[in-house]
């Protein structure tokens, strides 16, 4: 089964299986059974750096999926992914936004 992104201003409205026959034209078959604008994506992350989920916006000149901005304070690197200002400590960390620091997460 192949997977296909329906975008709407650069971002994934929803994503739907098409049948492996209609693959190869999978972007139009999808286009003309139900409008829009729709790209390949791979579930096993193949193709387009990631699977597109919902929210996720698609970058046309790179030709990827990307997250959403998971906190205010991260940065897009170069490679499409999401970076904190400082880097996660080994361990059990969890990021805090309102101080922009990771905070050891202390199981029971």
């Amino acid at each position: 089964m192949a997977h296909f992104a329906e975008i709407l201003d650069g971002v994934v409205q929803r994503v739907i299986v098409v049948h492996d026959n209609e693959e190869a034209n999978g972007a139009q078959f999808c286009h003309n059974l139900l409008g829009g604008e729709w790209v390949q994506t791979s579930y096993n992350n193949n193709i387009r750096k990631q699977y597109a989920g919902i929210g996720y916006t698609y970058d046309a000149d790179a030709d990827v999926f990307v997250a959403p901005q998971p906190f205010p304070s991260w940065t897009l690197d170069s490679n499409h992914d999401w970076q904190p200002p400082t880097p996660k400590p080994e361990g059990n960390y969890a990021w805090f936004e309102p101080n922009k620091q990771w905070i050891e997460i202390i199981e029971p």
